[in-house]
């Protein structure tokens, strides 16, 4: 396989969420293939910090990924005035965790709209685009928790399992589009999302023990599979969740 397949260059890449942890990890690395970037998240100012951490321009966008109608509001003016959006990077995502019948119901519907109504949102919209080009990539971040459950985070799983099936859903409606719509399953990666964990001695060492590759994730370990996703060399990848995890979905 031609390494020009996975060459971005040429390419315009949404990522949600992207101002820091998985999101920005993933567009650095999406830059560093090639892609012209386009930045999203709920803080105009941390996103504009982030902007200034790359070493060419990116495009930043600012919308609440939650609301229906501001996504398609954004995504509708930016291709009108800058043209194609080539990649959606549904990342955007929020943790609570709590026993579950003691889970508050507010914390709950934060968690629904974050995590997966947000995939829908921003993925119909975009999506709309794309299916009139023929063409386009649709990557969502989903978790090992698409497949696994932990206590204290039920809620939480539910959502990542909906993030799966809905990622399987737009394969199945879209691909006659010419879409490839994919998600990435990360296991437990050292991100700010993860500050709590990563911070709690006896956490790491159950993960250390429970990972067979015995460690946390590095976020730039994710870039790989988004690359791989994103570009031409996954044209007949579709509806599948890979999970970059260490290998704690396989192991017992």
């Amino acid at each position: 396989m031609s390494l020009a397949l996975f060459d971005l260059k040429g390419r315009r890449a949404l990522i949600t969420g992207s101002s820091q942890g998985i999101g920005f990890a993933l567009a650095k690395g999406m830059a560093d293939a090639g892609a012209d970037l386009v930045l999203n998240g709920r803080d105009p100012a941390k996103l504009a910090e982030a902007a200034k951490r790359f070493s060419k321009p990116v495009q930043v966008l600012n919308f609440d990924v939650t609301d229906h109608g501001a996504a398609r509001e954004a995504i509708d003016r930016f291709e009108a005035e800058h043209g194609a959006i080539d990649v959606l990077v549904n990342n955007a995502g929020m943790q609570h965790r709590g026993p579950l019948e003691d889970f508050p119901e507010d914390a709950f519907e934060r968690l629904l709209k974050t995590n997966i109504s947000s995939v829908f949102h921003v993925g119909q919209a975009v999506a709309r685009h794309m299916i009139k080009r023929g063409r386009g990539k649709i990557i969502n971040i989903a978790s090992v928790q698409t497949a696994l459950a932990r206590p204290s985070i039920a809620p939480y799983t539910a959502t990542k399992g909906a993030v799966g099936n809905l990622t399987k859903g737009m394969a199945t409606d879209w691909a006659k589009y010419g879409l490839q719509c994919n998600a990435i399953a990360p296991g437990y990666f050292d991100t700010p999302l993860n500050a709590a964990l990563v911070s709690d001695p006896a956490f790491t060492s159950w993960l250390e023990k429970r990972t067979p590759a015995g460690r946390w994730g590095k976020v730039e370990e994710l870039v790989g599979a988004c690359i791989f996703l994103a570009s031409e060399a996954s044209t007949f990848v579709n509806g599948h969740i890979l999970y970059v995890d260490g290998g704690i979905t396989v192991s017992l």
